[in-house]
């Protein structure tokens, strides 16, 4: 019979270091709900979860800066694209672990094992339900057909999570096509990009445009919302996962690397294993309305009642290496 993630993280812990009696985790993920995790993995293991919060690219920046005598074991972040300019910059090693081989799915791990996805989130397309479902519109290439002109609100191109699907966009149909892709968006949008993936979602709900473009825990955080009028809105959109048909939808990620430079070398890594228990998707998934990782961990929150749709399979770590490459493409398309 299998062994649970966590009791593998335990039975490893000890044999470890009677000094790893702490790990320093550097996080971006600004999540008050996150604090479970770290009080759990406390009371079952000893081990004292010291947290820093801060920006990415200042966390990576303070990593890098604090050298050889940083602190830090390990590194939390959100998207593909940023834990690439985190390996980029040296600062993950390698994990060489069972338990994350087991648990997580190798598209959502760096092919050589420098940073392991944690939780996920689709990028879908949201539409007025009061005009109903947008015919012929069922894929992220659809966005760009002349009959959605002035119809799509979506975020500024020069947004990660835009870059991300961009990346996907040229791995599979190549930078021609994409960028073909990013010039008919740019033609149909309905207002100039602003704000963030809940801005676009009201925008939907409120009339501004038909179409928008955002990921599923920016909506599944209006419908758990204790306002009325948060609730209002997620009621009012409704949600396509697109290309069912093919490759699936673009899906992102929240993960985390070992620091190079870790003093507390094995106690970041029983960490990160217990971050892919079922106890830990849990937590994750139910505290920001995210997708697990881990197979078979049913969220209990409303993004739980969209849990069959076809994710794409091209590895994370594309959004990253073709990062560059996705600026460029919309910066000729002349995508806002």
């Amino acid at each position: 019979m299998r062994m649970p993630a966590t009791a593998i993280a335990l039975a490893f812990l000890t044999a470890a270091p009677a000094t790893a009696a702490e790990l320093n985790l550097y996080s971006s993920r600004h999540y008050d709900t996150d604090l479970a995790l770290y009080e759990n993995f406390t009371a079952q293991t000893g081990i004292t979860v010291n947290l820093i919060e801060g920006e990415a690219d200042q966390l990576m920046e303070r990593i890098l800066s604090e050298g050889a005598n940083s602190p830090a074991d390990l590194l939390i972040t959100v998207d593909g694209g940023r834990l690439h300019r985190a390996v980029e910059a040296g600062i993950f090693a390698p994990v060489d672990s069972a338990v994350l081989e087991e648990r997580v799915p190798a598209k959502y791990q760096h092919p050589d094992n420098l940073w392991f996805g944690l939780t996920t989130r689709a990028r879908v397309i949201y539409y007025d339900k009061s005009r109903g479902v947008p015919e012929g519109l069922a894929d992220y290439e659809d966005l760009a057909d002349p009959r959605w002109k002035g119809e799509v609100c979506i975020r500024s191109s020069s947004n990660i999570y835009n870059i991300s699907l961009m990346a996907e966009l040229i791995e599979v149909a190549g930078e021609a096509a994409a960028e073909e892709w990013a010039r008919g968006l740019a033609a149909n949008l309905a207002r100039a990009p602003q704000g963030g993936d809940t801005d676009q979602i009201k925008a939907v709900a409120a009339g501004e445009c038909w179409i928008g473009v955002g990921n599923t825990y920016y909506w599944g955080r209006l419908a758990a919302s204790s306002s009325p009028e948060d609730r209002a809105v997620a009621e009012k959109v409704g949600i396509i996962f697109p290309n069912q048909d093919d490759r699936g939808a673009h899906v992102n990620l929240s993960g985390a690397g070992v620091v190079a430079t870790a003093p507390n070398r094995d106690a970041a890594i029983a960490f990160l294993e217990y971050l892919t228990s079922d106890e830990a998707q849990r937590i994750f998934a139910d505290g920001n309305n995210e997708y697990p990782v881990v197979a078979g961990v049913q969220p209990s929150g409303p993004i739980g009642a969209y849990l069959d749709f076809k994710a794409s399979d091209v590895n994370a770590s594309v959004y990253g290496t073709n990062a560059a490459r996705a600026v460029q493409v919309y910066d000729r398309a002349g995508m806002p």
